[in-house]
């Protein structure tokens, strides 16, 4: 059982059993790194205007380099995962977009899911990309852009980029100054606190 003030998976090889009993929840990928797997007490639900007008108003606000991307295990088809929500902004890079997707295979790796089922309602993502990340298009007969990415007991191996995904920053740097550079706010040429005037 999940205590939801402690319901933050931040190492997916040590807390597995964690993410086995972990039915809703939301990746978060911070510039490129995986920053931790939130549980959540209930699915995310979200409306048309939700995801038409308020989505387009919150990323005009946003801009780090940030994706979330909210999941359920359905209690009915529990060997299913559905991919429910993204939220992203104009900062936020395909490396980062696509490091949440990893996150969620990898999840789906460790629950023995059999596949992963979505609808796909941005324009931008493409038939064409899905389709190299392994998805393929379902329920035809629907106007919807409807997707499953099927597993039935065959994982793909980890991808090359989950390395960079998982890395550890240098224990030299401090907390904070990691946030930062992850969420955009630092660059290499910035200056450090301590040497700014």
């Amino acid at each position: 059982m999940i205590w939801w003030n402690d319901a933050t998976v931040t190492n997916l090889s040590t807390d597995e059993a964690r993410v086995r009993v972990m039915r809703h929840g939301v990746i978060e990928v911070i510039a490129e790194r995986f920053v931790g797997v939130h549980a959540r007490p209930w699915p995310k639900l979200a409306s048309l205007w939700e995801v038409g007008w308020l989505g387009k108003q919150s990323q005009r606000r946003a801009t780090h380099n940030r994706c979330l991307l909210y999941f359920s295990q359905p209690r009915r088809m529990a060997n299913f995962l559905t991919l429910k929500y993204i939220v992203s902004s104009p900062g936020t890079s395909l490396a980062t977009f696509r490091g949440t997707l990893l996150v969620l295979d990898e999840i789906a790796r460790i629950k023995r899911t059999d596949a992963i089922v979505c609808e796909v309602s941005h324009g931008r993502i493409s038939d064409r990309l899905l389709e190299r990340w392994g998805w393929q298009a379902h329920c035809p007969d629907s106007r919807r852009r409807h997707f499953i990415k099927r597993f039935y007991g065959e994982y793909p191996p980890r991808d090359p980029a989950w390395g960079d995904l998982t890395a550890v920053d240098s224990a030299a740097a401090s907390s904070s100054e990691r946030k930062e550079k992850r969420a955009g706010l630092v660059t290499e040429s910035s200056p450090s606190k301590s040497g700014s005037k």
